[in-house]
């Protein structure tokens, strides 16, 4: 089964709790705290794997998290930090985010490792916060707590060359000629269901091959799951358009081709601009002349391989223009350079936004400041408070009209302030 888009959901570790501890030996009355700091949480990391061609494991497994960091405990005793999971994909899966869309990455280069997702840091244990007049400090701090994503995975062939053209113009069979793949092959419409690859050799140079599935009038929106699978060509170097000579199916070469590259237009404007070459199948029918020379006027001199997949006459000449013209032609690199972080609480940037009398405070600042407090232990809240003050809000809302007694909102969380 050729699976090659799914809908999984993705979470970093939670970074363990730090410990409150206190140091208790035999003739140490005032050990003091010994608390120690929580483990990190794992990473949640994408590799590219070569022997891996579909994403038909994601059908099974839909939930991919990494492991949590341990509790730090006495003894000033660290947590054990959270195991990373490695999930592989396919060379060429995109990764969107399934909410906005939005490409995050491209795992494109094989053995390279994509960190999607950091683990959460480890919370500090109390001997952390003891100071010469906090002696005895009974707070620690959590872990911080990562959050769950729905991420959408597509997988775009990564091949050299691309087959296009209406159905039953006999691509499949050509692939099977010129490659060791065998593909499903019959007489009739929509036989290929998924992408075929295979591996060309001409001359000791060697390439990818990729048979598209018929594509159709209306397949940019998905006529035909045409939508589906034209993003396999979208990595291709180069573009052969395999037409039907003979128009035994009632159709002109001519229509078929301009047809075709309208649809990958709609798709892509960039497909119209990669380099093609015109394969006419099945020259060995009696009306294949015709169609020949239709396609001769249309095209203006452009050269055009006449080619019987069924016999094999011109397949040669076809194959060695392929690999001319491949040796030219750079690689295709992938869509992003770099990943687009998932996570984008990291950083310091907040706002203040006042509706009705309650003060609003948003941002990655306050989402940061809020994981790191323990809302239940008064010394964690005062020290949560002098952070407040060290970062500017505790005067940005003054500067703004707050009043003791007012509404603070941090998120879920309500405070009053207090002057």
């Amino acid at each position: 089964m050729f699976i090659d888009k799914v809908t999984i959901k993705v979470k970093s570790g939670d970074g363990g709790d730090g410990c409150v501890s206190m140091r208790r030996e035999k003739y140490v009355p005032k050990g003091g705290p010994d608390g120690g700091d929580g483990g990190r949480g794992g990473d949640l990391i994408f590799v590219a794997d070569p022997g891996i061609r579909t994403l038909l494991d994601f059908a099974y497994n839909k939930k991919y998290f990494a492991g949590n960091g341990s509790p730090g405990s006495g003894n000033n005793s660290t947590g054990a930090n959270g195991s990373d999971l490695v999930i592989k994909v396919p060379v060429g899966t995109i990764i969107k985010n399934e909410e906005t869309g939005e490409v995050i990455a491209d795992i494109y280069d094989p053995g390279v490792p994509h960190i999607l997702l950091r683990g959460g840091r480890g919370g500090k244990g109390n001997a952390r916060f003891a100071t010469s007049t906090r002696q005895t400090p009974e707070f620690s701090q959590p872990g911080q707590k990562t959050k769950q994503y729905t991420v959408t995975l597509e997988l775009k062939s990564i091949a050299d060359v691309g087959l296009v053209g209406y159905p039953n113009v006999g691509k499949s069979t050509l692939l099977s000629v010129i490659t060791a793949a065998r593909p499903k092959i019959a007489n009739y419409q929509f036989t290929t269901l998924s992408p075929n690859l295979g591996v060309a050799s001409v001359d000791g140079y060697s390439f990818i091959v990729a048979d598209i599935p018929g594509l159709i009038e209306n397949a940019h929106e998905g006529v035909g799951l045409g939508h589906e699978f034209l993003r396999h060509i979208e990595r291709t170097r180069l573009i052969v358009h395999v037409l039907d000579a003979a128009g035994i199916e009632g159709r002109n070469p001519v229509d078929d081709y301009k047809s075709i590259r309208n649809e990958l237009g709609l798709y892509s404007s960039e497909l119209t601009k990669r380099p093609e070459i015109i394969a006419a199948n099945k020259s060995d029918l009696p009306d294949s002349q015709a169609g020949m020379e239709l396609l001769g006027e249309f095209l203006d001199g452009k050269k055009i391989f006449p080619i019987s997949a069924a016999t094999g006459a011109g397949i040669k000449e076809l194959m060695r223009e392929v690999a001319a013209q491949l040796k030219e032609l750079p690689v295709q690199g992938p869509v992003l350079s770099e990943m687009v972080p998932l996570d984008k609480r990291i950083g310091d940037e907040y706002s203040i936004e006042e509706r009705d009398g309650v003060y609003f405070i948003e941002g990655t600042l306050v989402d940061r400041l809020l994981d790191s407090v323990n809302l239940y232990d008064r010394h964690s809240m005062a020290h949560f408070q002098k952070m407040l003050d060290e970062y500017g809000i505790v005067a940005k809302l003054r500067m703004m009209g707050a009043k003791d007694g007012d509404t603070i909102s941090f998120g879920d969380t309500e405070f009053d302030f207090v002057e």
